[in-house]
């Protein structure tokens, strides 16, 4: 396994049931209402999903069933899921969804540079990725490139010394109780520099 391995965490979180689809609704009104949340006209939609003007029209006034490769098309300039697109929003909606993971219950996936500790990992549909993870790197060295994935990401430091290294800024150094927040897809690794393995929270979100 490589450091890539969030990217592996995310597809294994998805496995669990985050993409299922709930109970199909209008096509045409939901597209209309994600691009409408998004203050974005016909235009600057069909723009960002690579359709044409007169093609996304026909789709929110259910005058076509668009394709399979259109839905991607959608789904990807909507930075949503294909299912999304059939999931109704959740308004004013309490769920009560709840899981509890034990001290040393998650489930393990270790790499060359971390350990990581998937937690909550048995409930579904979740819309972020939370994870603890022992930090074996020592240096930058030890990883094949940047770690890229999508969505954003909350970085808490729970024990030891780690240096942050992205894209972007400058190398940073962090000490327990500190913390960052950044854009997942902006290249990042993560290396300790206390003597002993430090342990991080990692929150990614699942987009």
């Amino acid at each position: 396994m490589t450091e890539r391995d969030p990217k592996a965490l995310i597809r294994i979180a998805r496995a669990t049931g985050e993409d299922e689809a709930a109970e199909p609704l209008d096509l045409g009104s939901r597209v209309r209402e994600l691009r409408k949340a998004r203050d974005w006209t016909l235009e600057q939609a069909a723009a960002r999903a690579g359709l044409a003007r007169s093609t996304l029209s026909k789709i929110e006034n259910g005058q076509m069933s668009p394709t399979y490769e259109a839905l991607k098309k959608l789904a990807t300039g909507l930075a949503i899921s294909v299912p999304q697109l059939f999931t109704p929003p959740q308004r004013d909606q309490i769920n009560g969804r709840m899981v509890v993971t034990k001290s040393d219950d998650g489930s393990a996936h270790a790499t060359a540079t971390y350990e990581h500790e998937l937690l909550a990992e048995s409930l579904t549909k979740k819309k972020m990725l939370p994870y603890r993870a022992r930090v074996r790197a020592r240096s930058m060295d030890e990883f094949d490139g940047w770690v890229r994935h999508d969505g954003e990401e909350f970085l808490y430091v729970l024990t030891g010394v780690i240096r942050l290294y992205t894209e972007f800024y400058e190398p940073v150094e962090m000490r327990r109780g500190d913390s960052a927040y950044y854009d997942a897809a902006m290249g990042h690794n993560v290396i300790s520099v206390s003597q002993e393995d430090a342990t991080i929270l990692w929150v990614t979100s699942l987009v």
